[in-house]
């Protein structure tokens, strides 16, 4: 499933495209994704402008002119094609994977006022699209347990350190728990802990003393959490399996990857002796080295 650095770069893809722009015809080709569409989905979409496209975790969230938001979550397999004043049609994203091409996926298309031609293609149909209203936003049950930014300045040692204190699970699925921390997935919690020099499976609670203060391990996780998000964000990406951005193109972090499906290879940490190891925790691959992370 694509994870937030994806997410932000199809949202910085198709923002130029949709933001400002009126919704001219949008045609639903199926009754339903993952869920099915809310009731007139086309109909309450089309005249409407979408003032601004934002992100809340993994979800795009578009804002109209008449108080409701556009929901779009891209499932395991979901991109947008974008094609505008007939120019070759693009995608926000790059992948060492074909993007599917089948127009048998193509499920939803937006027509923009300005031109653009959207169409969300997802041949597994784990993605879903709703309406709702931005005064619900927060009490949505999509929305209302989810935790903090992790982009944001909210991220820090402090924070990290209250949430995980007397926690005894492993680190890594602390950091997985979308109500403490939003939008980390597998692939950047892998190569945040490795930066940081944490072990997957030590208990997050040691990351807090007793009485619940911060120690040092945590405000250098919130740092290096940012910083690989950062970096992902910036590369477009990564390029894995079904993810592309809207411009077809692909995104390059996996290029950057420490440790994430580099079983077998030798520990990039300098001076380190260790071989990345594979071990599957809460049923996902977690990639580590076990002597310079403690």
């Amino acid at each position: 499933m694509p994870e937030l650095p994806e997410v932000e770069t199809v949202r910085r893809g198709l923002e130029p495209f949709m933001a400002g722009h009126i919704f001219t015809k949008v045609e639903q080709r199926r009754p339903n994704l993952r869920f099915p569409f809310p009731e007139d989905f086309a109909g309450r979409l089309e005249g409407r402008r979408l003032t601004a496209l934002g992100r809340r975790a993994k979800y795009l969230v578009g804002d109209l002119d008449d108080g409701t938001v556009l929901i779009m979550h891209l499932g395991m397999s979901g991109s947008f094609r974008i094609d505008y004043d007939g120019e070759d049609s693009a995608a926000p994203g790059v992948f060492h994977h074909d993007r599917s091409k089948n127009a048998a996926h193509d499920h939803v298309v937006f027509q923009m006022s300005n031109g653009a031609r959207i169409t969300y293609n997802d041949p597994r149909r784990f993605g879903f699209m709703d309406l709702i209203a931005r005064a619900d936003l927060q009490a949505h049950p999509l929305f209302r347990d989810i935790g903090i930014e992790p982009l944001g300045n909210e991220l820090d040692g402090a924070l990290i350190a209250a949430a995980f204190a007397g926690k005894k699970a492993p680190l890594k699925a602390a950091l997985l728990d979308q109500t403490l921390i939003a939008g980390l997935g597998n692939i950047y919690v892998c190569e945040a802990l490795h930066r940081a020099g944490l072990s997957p499976r030590r208990a997050a609670g040691t990351l807090a003393a007793k009485k619940g203060q911060m120690l040092g391990k945590a405000d250098l996780l919130a740092g290096t959490i940012r910083d690989v998000l950062q970096e992902a964000v910036a590369a477009g990406g990564s390029s894995l399996r079904d993810h592309r951005q809207t411009d077809g193109t692909l995104g390059y972090f996996q290029h950057s990857f420490r440790v994430y499906d580099r079983e077998g290879a030798p520990c990039p940490t300098p001076a380190c002796t260790g071989v990345i190891q594979r071990l599957v925790q809460s049923g996902r691959s977690t990639f580590f080295c076990k002597v310079c992370q403690r």
